[in-house]
């Protein structure tokens, strides 16, 4: 699967809360203010918060997928390569942890509870 900016924008917008905002020169994807995700390299690669731990796991795992920006080495982000995701579930799952980890108590709570959009 190639995976494109646009159907990581149409994941990341489906999820509650989330805005999408043109920050250093980039798209970056914010829940309620908090960014979980942004599109650099010309939208051929996310930025995802990740664990520091199970980035490093991913990265030593699938390094043609997954890799880690010299600026973010420090941080819980990972790089995603968009050319060489499995299939639409995979970019799904990928987007719904990152928003996940950003997100405040209470959206998580009315998102597993309603499994709806509670903006």
């Amino acid at each position: 699967m190639t995976a494109s900016g646009d159907q990581v924008r149409e994941v990341a917008l489906a999820l509650p809360g989330v805005r999408e905002l043109f920050e250093w020169d980039m798209p970056t994807f914010r829940v309620r203010g908090k960014l979980f995700l942004t599109l650099p390299e010309g939208e051929t690669s996310m930025a995802v918060k990740c664990p520091i731990v199970d980035r490093d796991e991913l990265v030593l795992a699938e390094p043609e997928k997954f890799w880690i920006a010299p600026h973010e080495a420090g941080g819980a982000w990972v790089r995603v390569r968009l050319a060489v995701l499995d299939d639409a579930g995979e970019l799904s799952a990928i987007v719904l942890d990152s928003w996940r980890l950003a997100a405040s108590r209470q959206l998580l709570q009315e998102y597993d509870e309603t499994g709806s959009d509670a903006r």
